[in-house]
């Protein structure tokens, strides 16, 4: 297990995040229950890279939370590119809408209260980029449901596949949340429409290419 002065380190030697981002974090933290859900510093910093080097005009997000993660994905794109974020619950948008149109990325960010699973479609966009943060336990549908609308050699991010370790511990067998991701990381290594590998970056993020 990684030391926390090792962790110390690897912050020290990334990007820093911007002010504001900063700011969220904390505010993250003392005003919702489940405040570690916020990506933070090094994943931030991951997303807006793999935008930077991906190039998107377009971004799907599916759970924005905080706003954290959909802000750092704004902060990398190009001018003219567009962020699509879904929200399922509708008890954060007073803590998360303030966030996203206060922030200097915001109008480059779509934020919709509802579930991605059925609105995203209708959009009619083609998209370059997905990021996966919703409910584990419909992890497959939601991958599906983005593969129809993702272009080819688009890129889906998936959150949380590792789920704390939960995956490889039998403990958790009846867990729907853990089954959830389970199924999801099974399907995508059978899944001959795609390149995928998983990074042990936090809780977990699977990079996967569409062919």
């Amino acid at each position: 297990m990684r030391s926390e002065k090792l962790d110390d380190y690897i912050l020290a030697h990334t990007e820093p995040e911007p002010d504001y981002l900063y700011r969220l974090w904390r505010a993250t933290y003392i005003h919702t229950i489940h405040g570690r859900m916020s990506s933070g510093h090094l994943q931030g910093r991951l997303l807006k890279m793999l935008v930077k080097m991906i190039k998107p005009k377009n971004i799907l997000e599916i759970g924005t939370f905080s706003g954290y993660s959909a802000l750092s994905m704004a902060e990398g794109l190009d001018e003219g590119g567009r962020l699509y974020t879904f929200e399922i619950n509708d008890e954060m948008e007073d803590f998360t809408r303030p966030w996203i149109e206060g922030s200097p990325w915001a109008d480059k960010i779509e934020f919709i209260i509802g579930d991605a699973l059925v609105e995203a479609p209708k959009l009619g966009i083609e998209f370059d980029m997905a990021f996966m943060d919703g409910d584990k336990r419909t992890y497959r549908d939601c991958y599906e449901m983005v593969m129809s609308i993702l272009k080819p050699g688009g890129f889906i991010l998936a959150d949380n596949t590792l789920w704390d370790g939960h995956v490889v511990d039998h403990a958790y067998d009846n867990d729907r949340q853990t089954k959830g991701i389970e199924t999801f990381n099974d399907y995508i290594a059978r899944d001959q429409r795609v390149e995928q590998v998983i990074l042990p970056l936090r809780d977990g993020l699977t990079l996967i290419r569409k062919k």
